[in-house]
């Protein structure tokens, strides 16, 4: 038996890894509370309380793993504002390495990082594993540092294994309202309401967008896929189909047979976003990823539950 423990576990990955992990014979773990994740040193205290009950958990399994899907930040979030993002995170590494019994059974810890941020400033023209990390941003530069907490957790402690997910752009169903990210979800949610919504790139502007449940999907067996692997491994996750704003809008328009309200403008992160990206993985060519739905399926599925938690919330309506 295997016991996962998701860290975001209410968020738009984390959510989609819970949904993946439970499909099989996967235990999953749940902290005893919330954690607090402004309150620096209660939220210490919370995380080691939560390893020590993890620990006690897999006394009875085979293996253990711990995902990272956690975390506040945005693109445009400073620098300032990311840090405790990090320090949370090595706490976790911190604990999980003093825990006896965890650190003598075989286990792994995934990050979920961002490959559009990290290599937002690369002139390549297809992005591989191989290409060498350009971050622009403080979201980028803050990605790169857990990362690298991770590859030095990972070597200092030889039974664990690390996997660095680099995931291209996300989307699908219960991305947060608070934050000021997901262009799909933000159209989707602008259409149900008749509002616009403001796009701050080129309409040739090329993304790679894989829905969370293709990418937890694909997160998990590779990791799975790895314990006969190098230690620390570092993959991208992507559909690896670009596909433009344009015709991103164009599906929109298709499906509510409307076309959505746009306004172009420019914004100080405009500098941030790579005109053209794309992505191919050269890490385990033999397991490629194939996304289980295509963008156009992808979007009538968040449209739907778009539509359905628009119709529930009457306060939104009003």
């Amino acid at each position: 038996m295997i016991i996962a423990w998701v860290l975001g576990g209410r968020g738009l990955l984390g959510s989609a890894l819970c949904r993946v992990l439970s499909r099989d014979d996967t235990l999953l773990f749940t902290p005893p509370e919330h954690f607090c994740w402004d309150q620096d040193r209660k939220l210490s205290s919370q995380i080691a309380e939560a390893v020590q009950a993890f620990s006690s958990k897999a006394a009875t399994a085979e293996r253990w793993e711990i995902y990272w899907a956690a975390g506040i930040g945005t693109l445009s979030s400073p620098a300032e504002a990311l840090a405790p993002e990090t320090d949370a995170f090595s706490t976790l590494l911190r604990f999980i390495e003093s825990d006896r019994r965890l650190s003598g059974m075989r286990g792994s810890v995934t990050l979920a990082s961002s490959a559009g941020a990290i290599y937002a400033g690369s002139p390549d023209e297809i992005i591989t594993e191989e290409t060498v990390p350009t971050p622009t941003s403080p979201y980028a530069h803050e990605k790169l540092q857990q990362e690298k907490l991770l590859n030095s957790f990972a070597v200092a402690n030889q039974g664990i294994s690390a996997l660095i997910a680099r995931i291209s752009t996300l989307y699908g169903l219960g991305q947060s309202a608070g934050k000021p990210q997901g262009l799909l979800t933000q159209i989707a949610r602008s259409m149900l309401r008749r509002k616009t919504v403001e796009i701050y790139v080129p309409y040739d502007t090329i993304r790679d967008y894989i829905a969370a449940d293709d990418a937890a999907t694909a997160i998990v067996e590779t990791l799975r896929s790895t314990q006969k692997r190098p230690h620390v491994l570092v993959k991208i996750i992507a559909s690896e189909k670009p596909t433009t704003i344009a015709e991103v809008l164009s599906i929109f328009k298709r499906l509510a047979r409307t076309p959505p309200r746009i306004v172009t403008s420019t914004s100080r992160l405009s500098g941030y976003y790579s005109r053209r990206v794309q992505f191919r993985s050269t890490v385990f060519p033999e397991n490629p990823l194939t996304p289980k739905r295509s963008l156009y399926v992808g979007v009538a599925q968040l449209m739907a539950a778009e539509r359905t938690a628009f119709a529930c919330n009457t306060e939104d309506r009003k």
